[in-house]
């Protein structure tokens, strides 16, 4: 079993179908999580409700990508119960300065209101965290990652756990043995989060899936 945590274990982990977790912010000791349900999302089935269509339609926003990937880290810590210690923190940061860890942030005003962070390997890409601090935030986020990694060639959309929130966008659950399969073939393919090909179309986006909301 992996005891201690560093970029190096982190990649090798996620290899595993393993991922980090602490007690709390200030908690000591990382504990290595395997569901046995694994959440994620099936690439090409992500859903648009109809009021979240008007939303990403209205376009009073802006999306970059990776441009504050620790302060995306710092907002999804930002809450009273968090899986986030500083071990975490300061290893993913520097999995995102090697290349392997990625943010999506969405913008209105100058101010950030959403955003989601996570780590690619292959043709897999392993969603961490994310949050929202104006309605829809997260889901916007969501919505123009799913987007980029269709494009891009991922295979894998890993969410970890099924939420309430990510089965509204489509997400379903699989079990461990699936997903153990699912994550062999997405190491064994190429994929490129910043490929300079992607450009993001808002129709395109807005009209992928609806459903009634």
């Amino acid at each position: 079993m992996i005891k201690y945590l560093s970029p190096e274990v982190l990649l090798f982990a996620y290899q595993q179908g393993l991922f980090p977790m602490a007690e709390g912010r200030n908690a000591k000791q990382i504990q290595w999580i395997q569901p046995e349900k694994r959440g994620i999302f099936q690439l090409g089935n992500f859903h648009i409700s109809k009021s979240l269509r008007r939303v990403i339609l209205k376009k009073d926003y802006s999306i970059t990508i990776n441009s504050c990937f620790p302060k995306v880290m710092e907002k999804c810590a930002d809450r009273s119960e968090t899986w986030i210690n500083d071990d975490i923190y300061n290893c993913y940061c520097k999995l995102h300065e090697d290349g392997f860890a990625h943010s999506v942030e969405v913008w209105r005003n100058s101010h950030l209101i959403g955003g989601v962070y996570g780590v690619t390997i292959g043709a897999a890409f392993f969603g961490e965290s994310m949050f929202s601090e104006a309605a829809n935030g997260s889901k916007i986020a969501l919505a123009y990652l799913h987007d980029r990694l269709l494009k891009a060639g991922f295979f894998l959309f890993d969410t970890q756990f099924l939420t309430e929130h990510l089965a509204s966008l489509g997400a379903i659950e699989i079990s461990q043995a699936q997903y153990l399969v699912k994550l062999e073939k997405a190491l064994n393919k190429n994929a490129t989060f910043l490929d300079i090909n992607y450009s993001s179309d808002v129709e395109t986006i807005a009209h992928r899936s609806t459903h009634r909301s």
